[in-house]
């Protein structure tokens, strides 16, 4: 199996990608709070997880590399539990900036951003178009559980898609991070139904602190989770995911 991590491979490797317009993944989650019974890098860990198989499906089809994660984004809403760290937008657009371009001056062309945290989705659109003027290179986005939306609806029995904490979440960790579950929490790990801001069709925005949704820090049930769900939802997501890879939305650009 061809590496697919770039902090695994040597700079003349990652030159002969480059020579061969593979494409570049950056995966960005969050680091924040996710209930009594999951830790706080959940974003990271699964949207690193989703992109690593994405990967590895999609190398048998066309050079691909997957950039070591960001794993702080916009969690400003959760900071009133404690134990979340948050960037700003400005700080942000930065940060992929120079990613981004240090990417390019290696001699990459192809660079899709991949998402695991529902409160970057807004700004992620947005700084996307940014970056692409500002490097004069396409950049391409996408968020893991939009591209897996038909796999997560079909696998969840209480939610239509992934919320916070939740089934979903919590039965991705069970397959991937089984270690980092605290099970004896998972009885009160349960709160509102929620709608991710960019799917809202709400006429209003407002920014509500995510404590004035739900008291326990969690949004969706977590009490039906299990390893199984999670490693179909893992595997369905990274699926999707590497046919985006693989289809190259950035020849329309």
């Amino acid at each position: 199996m061809s590496e697919v991590q770039w902090n695994r491979l040597t700079a003349a490797e990652l030159r002969a990608l480059a020579a061969r317009d593979a494409v570049v993944v950056v995966p960005i989650g969050a680091t924040e709070q996710h209930g009594p019974h999951l830790p706080t890098g959940v974003d990271d860990f699964l949207a690193t997880e989703v992109c690593h198989r994405a990967a590895v499906l999609a190398a048998e089809r066309t050079g691909v590399v997957v950039t070591p994660s960001i794993p702080t984004g916009l969690s400003e809403h959760h900071m009133a539990f404690g134990g979340t760290l948050t960037l700003s937008l400005p700080t942000l657009h930065a940060l992929l900036r120079d990613i981004c371009r240090s990417v390019i001056r290696v001699g990459f062309s192809r660079i899709l951003i991949v998402n695991g945290h529902g409160g970057n989705m807004t700004a992620l659109n947005a700084l996307t178009t940014e970056l692409t003027a500002e490097l004069a290179t396409p950049i391409a986005f996408a968020s893991y559980f939009g591209a897996g939306r038909e796999v997560v609806r079909q696998t969840l029995e209480t939610q239509d898609g992934l919320m916070h904490a939740c089934e979903g979440e919590t039965s991705m960790m069970m397959a991937a991070h089984p270690g980092l579950i605290h099970e004896d929490q998972l009885a009160a790990a349960h709160g509102p139904r929620i709608t991710l801001p960019a799917e809202s069709t709400e006429p209003v925005y407002m920014a509500v602190p995510f404590d004035r949704i739900t008291p326990s820090g969690v949004a969706g049930d977590a009490r039906t989770a299990s390893a199984e769900k999670g490693e179909r939802m893992l595997a369905g997501c990274a699926s999707a995911l590497a046919d985006i890879i693989v289809a190259d939305p950035w020849a329309k650009q």
